[in-house]
């Protein structure tokens, strides 16, 4: 009996083992696809550009940084043609942007982080709830952790639709991604677990009009753009085409239209590349011009919400990977249909970093951005991390299914040697 308790001890031990070694290796890229030799700054630059060069199709603007510097750039179109200048839409990582406008608001202290955001509002409020809305604070919005269940994604509307108002779309979204529910509610206890809301950024526009009184591109507009030099950046649709907005194309590469959205904080602000370097250029530690106070700057990449133990998001920026020098590279992707996809990510110690902006290139900022990651710091990025979860279940199941088969033979073989022989 001894033995068999050691070896159902030992089995267990292995297999916790097992699971261990399996999230290890994969944070660490011991089972990822090799991109290729990436050398310095230089060489990385430049296998990147011919990747989007071997594409032939959509516009994508492509900017490398070195401690806070632009270690290159290169811009793609297949039709008007694109600069550092050229607008793109940006989809969710526009939700990066609308948080610094949010933060502002605490640093001037207009807004309560941990305050109800109810006590501010007006205009529309959260339905009623078995966990009430008491809990659902701009901190928990910021990181997804306020219990809200719509699960947008905004599809957007085609020129020439009437385009709901903010009120309406938190309602029950017209727009909403397939799948989602739509409707800005809470269906999780607040605080209790992530889940991802374009609609609690619909909330945080509301909430900044209301406390502004300016409507939400004004206040966007006086409260960072300006303060930042961000002269090629705007979330009205029509001034960014008179502005010079990037072509859209579809998935095949054919061009399309651009959508407007009810809830732009969330979805769809137009910025340039040359924009994005002032943005993120203001978040690097020791910048000299420090764009928030420095508790709430440091409060911002802490993080607030995690997954599989693992930290992934601040307020308002997901949490890709450990950086080498301590904290985390943050950022923000973005997706948008039918074919528009972006990334901007930030050590914020070094001023390393990389933007992605592109329309007609499924894939394409998403894979630049994860391979940058795991370039600057050897690690796998979250969000790679999360598409590779299921096979890497596949084998741990796999692992314990072999240990336990060897557990087995090995307590039959045991239970054999015990028995007593007849004569």
């Amino acid at each position: 009996m001894r033995k068999l308790i050691l070896l159902s001890i030992g089995t267990l031990t292995a297999m916790a083992a097992w699971t261990v070694l399996i999230f290890v290796g994969l944070s660490h890229g011991w089972w990822r696809t090799d991109p290729g030799a990436r050398g310095g700054v230089a060489e990385f630059f430049a296998v990147s550009a011919e990747a989007i060069g071997a594409a032939e199709q959509g516009a994508v603007a492509f900017v490398l940084l070195e401690k806070g510097e632009i270690a290159g750039e290169h811009y793609f179109s297949a039709g008007v043609p694109v600069t550092r200048d050229t607008l793109f839409q940006l989809a969710s990582l526009s939700k990066w942007v609308t948080a610094l406008g949010v933060l502002k608001l605490a640093a001037d202290g207009k807004l309560d982080l941990d305050a109800p955001v109810s006590r501010y509002l007006t205009r529309w409020q959260l339905p009623e709830s078995e966990f009430g809305t008491e809990g659902v604070t701009a901190r928990r919005l910021l990181s997804h952790m306020a219990g809200l269940t719509d699960g947008l994604g905004y599809l957007g509307f085609e020129p020439g639709t009437p385009v709901q108002t903010i009120e309406a779309s938190l309602t029950e979204a017209a727009d909403a991604m397939p799948g989602a529910d739509g409707r800005t509610l809470v269906g999780i206890e607040p605080g209790k677990t992530w889940s991802y809301s374009g609609g609690g950024y619909a909330l945080l526009e509301l909430l900044i009009e209301e406390i502004s009184g300016e409507p939400f591109g004004v206040y966007m507009k006086r409260a960072v753009f300006d303060p930042l030099g961000m002269s090629h950046s705007t979330f009205d649709l029509a001034e960014a085409e008179k502005m010079g907005l990037a072509p859209c194309f579809d998935e095949a590469g054919a061009p399309c239209a651009h959508h407007e959205f009810a809830a732009p904080a969330a979805a769809s602000l137009q910025a340039s590349a040359a924009d994005l370097v002032r943005f993120i250029e203001a978040q690097r530690r020791g910048a000299g011009r420090d764009f928030l106070p420095p508790d709430i700057a440091a409060a911002m990449m802490t993080p607030h919400a995690s997954q599989y133990g693992i930290p992934i998001w601040g307020l308002g920026i997901m949490l890709y990977a450990g950086a080498p020098g301590g904290g985390f590279i943050i950022g923000h992707d973005g997706m948008n249909f039918p074919a528009i996809e972006t990334t901007a990510r930030l050590d914020p110690a070094t001023g390393d970093g990389i933007i992605v902006l592109a329309t007609g290139n499924p894939g394409l900022a998403a894979t630049l951005g994860g391979e940058w990651v795991y370039w600057h710091t050897g690690r796998v990025d979250v969000r790679t991390l999360d598409h590779m979860i299921p096979q890497a279940g596949m084998a741990v199941i796999a692992g314990w299914i072999l240990l336990l088969a060897l557990a087995v033979i090995m307590a039959f073989r045991m239970r054999r040697s015990e028995t007593p022989k007849s004569s």
